[in-house]
């Protein structure tokens, strides 16, 4: 009896510590890992600059001056380590969906973490306000980044 008790609490124990390690919060794998597969992507959304600069520019401005509340629409992932609005600002944290065998299915994608665009993402930080200037997805969706041709 006390050996059955023993192997259940330890098997019980087993199963918490699998499901506490499977629900590790994403993390961010930097624009440079995304440009792997996504070059046409990558590189047009570095010479536009709105968004790769973007943290480079409000440590510039003066108006409004810069402080730490700038991160969070200004850098991706609210640290100062990121270039600027990288692509996992707008499509989340790519830890967790980067491998090639999620990425070629756009539901096992989603499923993974990945975001699909749309006007509420944009939003976070384009609400109007302040100085945030407004943006239409529709309109404005191919001047963060060109798309491959399909």
């Amino acid at each position: 009896m006390k050996r059955t008790l023993v192997v259940a609490v330890v098997m019980m124990g087993l199963v918490l510590a699998g499901a506490l390690v499977g629900t590790a919060a994403p993390t961010y794998i930097g624009a440079v890992k995304c440009k792997m597969c996504h070059k046409v992507e990558y590189d047009s959304w570095l010479a536009n600059g709105t968004h790769s600069k973007a943290l480079e520019q409000a440590r510039a401005s003066t108006d409004p001056k810069w402080d730490a509340s700038c991160l969070s629409c200004h850098a991706t992932n609210s640290s100062e380590t990121s270039k600027g609005v990288e692509c996992e600002a707008c499509h989340g944290p790519g830890s967790d969906y980067k491998a090639m065998s999620v990425m070629k299915d756009q539901a096992k994608s989603v499923a993974a973490g990945l975001i699909l665009q749309d006007q509420k993402q944009c939003n976070r930080c384009h609400d109007g306000k302040d100085h945030h200037k407004k943006v239409d997805f529709a309109t404005g969706k191919d001047k963060v980044h060109d798309k491959k041709a399909k």
